[in-house]
């Protein structure tokens, strides 16, 4: 596993245990002494199979697979050791802090022939999969487009942990990704064009963009809207708490962050009619899911959804909206994915 601290210290203590039966971590890597060590004791690895450097520990230990969870700056490093060692990977997302470096890791792992997953862990939520099951069954009639909705308070500098307030587009690296992801994960289809644009107000807060409004078509003739806020002073919408708006020929779908499924239809010369959609729980949820689909995929179950084939569409977003807002276009999403599978 690469990574020890932060998000990584939460896959430690918090997700990977539910898999001790199916799994075993036997190297760890951090820079950092303090998450290593805390980390390390937790597991109750011996000190020969912690490693300051994720070189040293490809090299001295075998493993099936690795995981990988440090900044997106430093995924490709971890993909390159991996694929040259033909070991399987899975990936926080996004897949690198940059284009150029996300098409290298996606074809690192397609000449290697590994296996690749990305965590896209918002999918997989009650909540989510109840409103996304509504769209599929047709409750709305033919969905038109889609609205998404992330405002978290972080302006107070280092709330969002350090680096996130250092690095360029904000938003987009760090939080857009997984929204953008479940727009496509809505709508059923992959994103055409993308437009708008991200920014930094006035503040001290973050180095980066930390907002952004941005517009998109997708293949199906759906469109999508997408607000994201860092600095937000009102009404939160953060993480899990989303908002999202269906609206179809026949009605509307709401979730906002009471995780209430609402299902709104208004015909003239009849009342509003309002019906809450009931939520199912999931056999696993959010980095959980994600974790199992790997695992069985691994022991020759099917492709999981996010594998880094179709996780570079949700990319391609992600840098197409960065090229839109730096040069005031519309940018074709498709023809950047071609440019990764090519």
């Amino acid at each position: 596993m690469v990574g020890a601290g932060g998000m990584a210290g939460h896959w430690v203590r918090h997700f990977l245990p539910d898999f001790r039966n199916r799994m075993e971590i036997v190297a760890l890597v951090d820079v950092r002494p303090d998450p290593l060590k805390a980390s390390g004791d937790f597991l109750e690895l011996s000190e020969s199979r912690r490693f300051n450097t994720a070189a040293e520990a490809f090299e001295k230990v075998e493993a099936d697979f690795c995981i990988i969870v440090v900044p997106p700056a430093f995924h490709a490093e971890g993909v390159q050791l991996a694929s040259a060692r033909k070991m399987d990977i899975l990936s926080e997302k996004p897949i690198a802090d940059t284009w150029a470096a996300t098409v290298e890791i996606a074809r690192m792992a397609r000449l290697a022939g590994v296996r690749m997953q990305v965590v896209q862990n918002y999918r997989y939520t009650p909540r989510v999969a109840a409103f996304r099951k509504a769209i599929q069954d047709g409750r709305i009639g033919r969905l038109n487009y889609l609205v998404s909705r992330f405002a978290a308070d972080y302006r107070q500098r280092n709330a969002w942990g350090a680096f996130r307030h250092e690095i360029p587009h904000t938003l987009l690296i760090e939080g857009a990704i997984h929204h953008l992801d479940q727009l496509r994960n809505l709508a059923g289809a992959d994103c055409r064009s993308i437009s708008g644009y991200e920014w930094r107000p006035e503040q001290e807060s973050f180095d980066g963009e930390p907002c952004g409004l941005f517009t998109m078509a997708f293949t199906n003739e759906t469109h999508g809207v997408y607000e994201g806020n860092c600095l937000e002073a009102g009404t939160q919408n953060s993480w899990y708490e989303e908002f999202y708006r269906a609206e179809g020929d026949d009605g509307a779908l709401i979730l906002d962050r009471d995780h209430v499924v609402r299902l709104i239809r208004n015909h003239p010369g009849q009342a509003p009619h309002t019906e809450e959609i009931p939520l199912e729980p999931l056999p696993y949820e959010g980095h959980k899911a994600i974790i199992d689909q790997f695992l069985l995929w691994l022991e020759g179950g099917p492709t999981p959804p996010t594998a880094i084939e179709d996780n570079i569409k949700s990319a391609a977003m992600l840098f197409g909206a960065i090229q839109a807002s730096e040069n005031n276009q519309v940018v074709d999403v498709q023809a950047l994915v071609q440019e990764a599978q090519n």
